[in-house]
């Protein structure tokens, strides 16, 4: 979401409205949030920061790259991977997400968390929750995408959690030749192994990501590891 000013200006904006109405400060903030579209200022300035992160990323993707997101949860991978998918929407490229792991309510109210107020029908990008996703799906669905349509699947580990779906490495390679020769960017969200969390290391790396079924993770032309709020592309 586009900022009418930058935050530091609008921060200012919001002091001076405080001053000439008398009312604190932090409902100043608030209301000047919600004039831009967000439910507080402390979502506002949350969203700025991860909006940040997530446009310095899409600068850094090209055509026909598999990404791969992960963390351990609650490190905000999913709330990424959606933001990635607004700002790339808002940067004039087609974005798609589909989860195997929400519905579209549930995407809606993370959505929300972001500072973003949309409906059902208000999306920044194509949503897809379909119980049949898997790499032959996808791909089915994206036979008309452009060059540097944005794909983020969430999340890789349940992409074969079927029977009738073929193996995960199947899959991987199937995604990969589809990136490369349709110029689309996928993204992969991925969990990392619990043991993680035991380890001495501020962030996730390869080694750590999880793999009930084994895949080749050089598949992957770009990666983000996350915890802590820290990110590392």
């Amino acid at each position: 979401m586009k900022l009418s000013s930058p935050v530091h200006q609008l921060k200012r904006q919001a002091k001076l409205n405080a001053r000439a109405t008398g009312i604190p400060l932090h409902l100043a903030l608030d209301e000047l949030a919600q004039k831009e579209g967000y439910s507080s200022w402390s979502h506002l300035s949350a969203s700025g920061s991860r909006a940040t992160r997530a446009q310095q990323f899409l600068r850094q993707l090209d055509a026909g790259d598999l990404v791969l997101i992960a963390a351990r949860p609650g490190q905000g991978k999913t709330l990424f991977g959606l933001e990635l998918a607004i700002q790339a929407n808002n940067a004039g490229q087609e974005s798609h997400f589909f989860t195997l792991e929400y519905t579209p309510a549930d995407v809606l109210k993370r959505v929300s968390q972001l500072g973003y107020n949309p409906t059902a029908k208000d999306t920044a990008f194509q949503l897809d929750c379909s119980d049949d996703i898997c790499a032959s799906y996808i791909v089915s669905k994206l036979r008309s995408a452009r060059p540097n349509t944005l794909v983020i699947i969430d999340y890789l580990q349940l992409l074969d959690q079927k029977r009738q779906n073929p193996e995960l490495d199947t899959q991987l390679v199937e995604l990969r030749e589809f990136a490369q020769t349709s110029g689309v960017i996928i993204a992969l969200i991925s969990q990392v192994q619990r043991d993680f969390d035991l380890s001495m290391k501020a962030l996730p790396d390869l080694a750590d990501v999880r793999l009930p079924n084994p895949i080749d993770l050089t598949s992957f032309t770009r990666t983000c590891f996350l915890h802590n709020g820290e990110i590392a592309f």
